[in-house]
Parts: C-alpha cells; sequence; structure tokens
C-alpha cells in the first residue's frame, strides 16, 4: 500500500536576480579567491607585479640621486689622516729638525697603532705586555701633564689630549728597540746601548716638541727632559727585562 506525500512547490520571484535574495538571507561569506590554490585570498596580481616592479627608492627621489661615490672615504669618516700621521712619524725619526707645527693637530690614532705595535712585538719576544703599556701610557701622560703645568703655572697651556698625543708618537722610538731586540741577545751590552740611545732620543724629541708647543716651557726645559727621561727609561726596561 503506497502512501502519498505533499511537496510544496518551488515558487522563484518573477523578476531581478535569483541569487539576490539568496544572497541577502545567507550568512556572511568569504570573497572567494581569483586564484584556486590559494583559497580565502583575493588580490590582483596585475597590480602586485606593477608595484613591485618600481623600486622603492627611485634614482631620481627628493634630494637627488643618492650615490656612494659621494661618501667620504672611511678613514675620513673615522677621523683618521694617514698623511698627517705618517708626516709626524717622520718628524719624530728625525734628529736634526723638529716640526712643531705638525703636532698641533693632536690625535690618538698614531700613539694608538705604536702602542699595539710595540705589544706585539714584546709578545713575539714571549712577552705579554699590552695592559701593562695601556696603563703605563696613561699614567705617564698624567704625571707629565701635572709637571708641565705646575712649572708653567697659571700660564700653562698644555692640555692632556695633546700630552698623550705627543708621549705615544715619541713611543715610537721605544718601538724600534723593541724591535731590534729580536734580533739581539738579551741581557748584554749591546742591547744596554741600544735601550741607552734611544730613550735618550725619545725624551729629547718629547721634551723640544713640548717646550716648543706649549707655552712658558723654554725656561723649564732642564725640568721637563728630567720626567720624560723617567717615561721612556721605564718603557725601555720592559725591553731589556
Amino acid at each position: 500500500m503506497s502512501k502519498d506525500f505533499n511537496v510544496p512547490p518551488v515558487v522563484f520571484p518573477s523578476g531581478g536576480n535569483p541569487g539576490a535574495a539568496a544572497s541577502a538571507s545567507a550568512p556572511f561569506q568569504p570573497s572567494r579567491s581569483s586564484n584556486p590554490s590559494i583559497p580565502f585570498m583575493s588580490f590582483d596580481v596585475g597590480s602586485a607585479s606593477a608595484s613591485s616592479s618600481a623600486p622603492p627608492f627611485a634614482a631620481g627621489g627628493i634630494g637627488g640621486a643618492a650615490t656612494f661615490d659621494d661618501d667620504p672615504p672611511l678613514l675620513e669618516e673615522l677621523g683618521i689622516n694617514t698623511k698627517q700621521i705618517y708626516q709626524k712619524t717622520m718628524s719624530i725619526l728625525n734628529p736634526i729638525k723638529s716640526r712643531p707645527e705638525l703636532h698641533e693637530d693632536a690625535d690618538l690614532s698614531g700613539p694608538f697603532l705604536f702602542v699595539m705595535l710595540f705589544g706585539l712585538f714584546q709578545l713575539l719576544a714571549g712577552k705579554l705586555h699590552f695592559g701593562i703599556i695601556l696603563g703605563w701610557v696613561t699614567v705617564a701622560s698624567l704625571f707629565l701633564y701635572v709637571v708641565f703645568n705646575m712649572l708653567a703655572g697659571r700660564n700653562g697651556n698644555l692640555d692632556l689630549y695633546k700630552c698623550v698625543s705627543l708621549i705615544g708618537y715619541c713611543l715610537l722610538l721605544i718601538v724600534i728597540l723593541s724591535a731590534l731586540s729580536l734580533f739581539v741577545p738579551q741581557g748584554g751590552v749591546v742591547i744596554m746601548v741600544m735601550a741607552g740611545v734611544f730613550t735618550v732620543w725619545a725624551s729629547r724629541v718629547c721634551t723640544r716638541l713640548l717646550v716648543e708647543l706649549a707655552s712658558c716651557g723654554n725656561e723649564h726645559r732642564g725640568l721637563i727632559w728630567y720626567p720624560c727621561f723617567l717615561i721612556y727609561v721605564l718603557f725601555s726596561l720592559l725591553v731589556v727585562f
């Protein structure tokens, strides 16, 4: 025995889009992607490629072209003047004529280089003296700065920065002594004589530059030479012993 089921008829609206009513009543659905492999994402591939083809910083941007050719050299940006360091080094090695005008502009690039070379030659000799050299340079600069200003009184115009620069550049002669000591027997007469010569040389050059650069120093030349001599004797003792 069969039973009949009454199915209500489906009525569509007579005008307009049939999917409009369904979309109005349906819940929110994300827009489908134009690329079927990436669901729930929709973007315009053409516009993305067009925007990515243009660099963010064009050559003709605001302020003109940004090129690396206009940048100064790295050493100049760091304040390292290699030509000036070379000229100061040659003036230290000249025992006859001094050029104090080169040392008016003090710097620490050359002294730092000589301190590192001194420590390197000492390391080749089997002595680790990097910390001792840096500490003695600092203490020696403070010592010479205080002594000179006490002698000059209120008229003294020697600053600590220039004092460190002068002591560091004159340390070049002790660096040469340290390099030559690698080829000379330690504790002999030869190394003692060499140490005496280079110590007097370094003390004389440092005193001459201090006297000519700072005012009220010519009348105290002998008193200024004595602390300079003590400073470079200490450095030469590191080489000898």
